[in-house]
């Protein structure tokens, strides 16, 4: 009895240990931290506990450019990930790198998920879309740069709470009042780059680079030595002289002082929205990004940020199998509805819009339908995404030349001439490198 019992052990063991291997496994490289970082485990997490073929393994490799510069080597070395998290200033190098990615409409399709690039925001959509209409990457945690500004801070300065400064004009005057009620740090912006110059652009319907803002071709050519940019980064020197802006630091790093109420308005992504809904202490709303109203055309909309998925090469068919699965899990209305509302990015197609207009979030949380409203106008050739070569480098030299006009070292038409010059030699080696 005693021998039979083992032997049914030992068989069981067996059994399992066969399951276990037969269960494929997806290595997933992603950027997310804090809450979005939760938020990425809980979805990996929902989609291995729906089926038992595949499990997704979702590993932070650092910051966009961390995980980008470690899947490059990787892929060189042979042990690529199978799902890369870009954000999308990567997104035409990740595209010239047609042997390293495999496009995301061909992964589906092969896999037998049907494959509607219509269901998808055309905006999220025809940024990741080549210009042969297939589309190459999937629209994971797109987002766009919205105002946050915190109501507890505008009453105190005798500012009305129930409307934000639409303007620049008005966030000038919001910033002085908030300034002689005793704030030290009024406006501040993350990102700046993507704010204060990318999404400013396409906001007032001015190239930010020639060529449909690179979206026609590879020739694209810097154009952020405009009139309305000078003028616009004029405005912010003036302000940081004042001590009505404060210059936080570059990336997400000024989140940080919105949240512990330091600073009391901020320019930066909808995706901090779960940040704020989770950590911040005190009343706060959400809206549209200020604007010059004297400038004929604003406000357009807003650019994309963000990041998507890219399905690397050399995998085998079980795995490009176990990835369609997982895109298709994540694709569900219900899944992307409860993205959308927990964390602030886009809901990336209109059918989780709509499902989550009709559970009456929106109405539940004004604002949160700010970055979505700004999102799905019609767009023009200017305001239709930005998509450059060596965009990494170029948002650098942008962080670099911005941080001397707050500094007081560069004057802005110093600084944005500068920016042009060498963000320039960026797009001309990337075009050469890749013969565009």
């Amino acid at each position: 009895m005693k021998f039979k019992t083992l032997a049914l052990a030992a068989a069981a063991g067996v059994l399992l240990a066969a399951n276990a291997q037969a269960q494929t496994e997806i290595q997933w490289w992603h950027s997310m931290t804090a809450v979005n970082g939760e938020w990425v485990n809980d979805l990996a997490k929902q989609f291995n506990e729906s089926q038992k073929s595949y499990k997704i393994v979702p590993t932070f490799k650092g910051s966009y450019d961390e995980s980008m510069t470690a899947a490059v080597a990787a892929f060189r070395a042979g042990n690529a990930p199978d799902i890369l998290q870009v954000f999308e200033v990567g997104t035409a190098t990740m595209m010239a790198s047609k042997k390293a990615v495999v496009p995301v409409s061909k992964v589906m399709t092969d896999a037998g998920y049907k494959f509607d690039s219509k269901a998808y925001i055309s905006a999220v959509a025809g940024y990741y879309t080549a210009p042969s209409g297939e589309m190459l990457s999937f629209p994971f945690n797109s987002s766009t740069t919205i105002f946050y500004f915190n109501k507890d801070a505008f009453k105190a300065a005798g500012l009305p709470t129930d409307k934000a400064p639409s303007t620049w004009p008005e966030v000038v005057a919001a910033a002085a009042k908030l300034k002689a009620s005793g704030h030290k740090c009024p406006f501040t912006t993350a990102w700046q780059g993507w704010t204060q110059l990318e999404s400013f652009s396409s906001w007032h319907n001015v190239e930010f680079a020639t060529r449909g803002n690179g979206l026609q071709g590879m020739d694209a050519r810097l154009k952020v030595d405009s009139p309305l940019h000078l003028r616009h980064i004029e405005n912010l020197a003036n302000m940081a002289k004042q001590g009505l802006f404060v210059y936080k630091g570059r990336g997400n790093v000024p989140e940080a002082s919105f949240v512990s109420g330091e600073c009391a308005m901020i320019n930066t992504s909808s995706g901090f929205y779960g940040n704020v809904a989770k950590n911040a202490k005190f009343a706060y709303g959400l809206a549209p990004l200020p604007y010059y109203p004297d400038v004929q055309g604003a406000p357009q909309n807003t650019v994309i940020g963000g990041a998507s998925l890219w399905v690397m090469s050399g995998k085998k068919p079980e795995q490009y199998k176990g990835i369609a699965s997982f895109f298709d899990f994540i694709s569900k209305p219900e899944v992307q509805a409860a993205s959308h509302q927990r964390t602030g990015y886009l809901p990336v197609t209109m059918a989780a819009y709509k499902l989550t207009e009709d559970s009456g979030f929106y109405a539940k949380n004004p604002g949160t339908d700010v970055a979505v409203t700004q999102m799905i106008r019609k767009v023009t050739d200017k305001s239709r995404g930005i998509r450059l070569g060596n965009y990494v480098q170029i948002r650098t030299i942008e962080d670099e030349e911005l941080e001397q006009v707050w500094g007081g070292k560069k004057t802005p038409k110093e600084a944005l001439d500068s920016i042009v010059k060498r963000g320039n030699e960026q797009l001309e080696r990337f075009q050469k490198a890749n013969k565009g």
